[in-house]
């Protein structure tokens, strides 16, 4: 009888400290807050059927509330009804294109979640594979179409935003906190040497491609085979990369890793690998739809393919990256602000591109290497500009102004820039025979 009136006392005093006890972390109440939530959303509750859906309630509010910015997940079923109904094409993209915004940020949130709760060299190689994930998605589709000038121009397009408009406000963003912000020039100085070797591999086929005459070789069937070993090559560079920054040489980017171990984790593994596979889903559906209308928006619109990937989807899939990089910066945490734009660049430039190209060999689509020549010639004075700015380890907010610029210039050209112009090697091929 006593143990029983105990238990109905514990029970009394449990109900009594939640009520005392405001909905989210205020008021005055003492008591243990992990206790107090656990018993609100009823964790504490050992039937599995009362327990579970409180719980995934409680983590889909927390996720939801992570970002200001998924307030425009009400787009994400509009946009998939718009595709189902089969609307008009430009309501479709436009909508699709909002949708997949907060759907980018949302896979980037539970991206690093999962990384904070499984190591650095697992959590790496995750990064690898889900923070571009948006783009990687929009281009498998778009490969599947055989939309492959939508699929180079939105990977230089998503390598350009980066290393250009993300880093560009990172520097302004630093900026108002007054003078110059310094960060680490060896770490920032190897990725862009891994991006100069990047771009080598744009411009050999490039200029192979405007070298090759009629002959008994094939160009196609040559580009094909530079392209295809360049990718081999490239994705072998990138996992020396991830070991040399995650095992051999990590002492270089232990600053980055700091910082992002500060941060509170919300997610465990399994509702993070959770959210990755729904929003996964999600963004196939939107990217799905938003691929489908390219065509119909670029008669309607007379927007070219290669602005709307070069310059429209990177701004989709990278939105996440740029809000972040730029708190981040204003923060003062230069060394992780570099890591998000220049890493991603990176990772687009020697992971995601080069698989793109291994994929289409695999399924027969013939995705190479070989950009467009004045493509390729933008990615290589972007790097150069970029390498220059960042190997004195400082920054400012003239530099920031100056990245933007160049990237405000590039898109310029590529909004007047037809999909069907003569490549480089054509025009001057042209220039030194008139018969050409």
């Amino acid at each position: 009888m006593e143990h029983r009136k105990n238990s109905f006392q514990r029970r009394a005093d449990v109900e009594a400290q939640s009520e005392s006890t405001p909905l989210l972390n205020g008021g005055s109440a003492r008591a243990d807050p992990g206790e107090s939530q656990a018993t609100l959303w009823g964790d504490d509750d050992p039937r599995p059927w009362a327990s579970y859906p409180k719980t995934a309630l409680h983590l889909t509010w927390k996720v939801l509330a992570s970002n200001y910015v998924n307030v425009l997940l009400v787009f994400v079923p509009a946009g998939i009804i718009c595709g189902i109904l089969k609307l008009d094409p430009t309501v479709v993209f436009a909508v699709n294109f909002i949708a997949i915004i907060p759907l980018a940020a949302l896979l980037s949130f539970a991206t690093e979640e999962l990384s904070a709760s499984v190591g650095q060299t697992i959590g790496g190689l995750l990064n690898a594979s889900f923070g571009n994930a948006v783009e990687l998605i929009v281009s498998i589709f778009a490969l599947l179409r055989g939309e492959i000038r939508i699929v180079q121009a939105s990977m230089l397009g998503s390598i350009l935003s980066n290393v250009l408009l993300v880093l560009g406000c990172c520097f302004v963003s630093a900026g108002f906190r007054g003078g110059q912000q310094d960060f680490n020039a060896t770490a920032a100085t190897t990725l862009g040497s891994l991006l100069a070797v990047s771009s080598a591999s744009l411009v050999i086929p490039a200029a192979l491609a405007a070298s090759i005459t009629k002959s008994s070789v094939s160009s196609i069937d040559a580009i094909l085979v530079i392209s295809r070993g360049t990718s081999i090559i490239l994705l072998i560079l990138y996992g020396l990369y991830l070991l040399f920054q995650l095992k051999t040489h990590k002492d270089i980017f232990d600053g980055e890793q700091e910082v992002e171990n500060e941060e509170e984790r919300t997610l465990k593994p399994i509702p993070a690998v959770v959210t990755l596979l729904l929003i996964t889903i999600l963004v196939s559906f939107c990217a799905d739809y938003l691929v489908d209308s390219i065509d119909d928006v670029v008669s309607s619109t007379g927007m070219s393919r290669t602005f709307i990937g070069l310059i429209l989807l990177p701004i989709v899939g990278n939105a996440a990256e740029h809000v972040t990089a730029a708190v981040v910066a204003y923060k003062g945490k230069m060394d992780l602000a570099i890591g998000v734009a220049i890493g991603s660049s990176l990772q687009i430039a020697i992971f995601v591109t080069p698989f793109l190209v291994i994929l289409g060999w695999i399924i027969g689509q013939d995705m190479t290497l070989n950009f467009h020549g004045f493509e390729t010639v933008v990615f290589f004075i972007s790097i150069l500009v970029v390498n220059y700015l960042i190997q004195d380890g400082k920054s400012n907010y003239l530099e920031g102004a100056m990245c933007i610029g160049t990237y405000a210039i590039i898109a310029i050209a590529f909004f007047v820039y037809p999909d069907d112009s003569n490549d480089i090697g054509s025009v001057v091929k042209r220039f030194f025979d008139p018969r050409a």
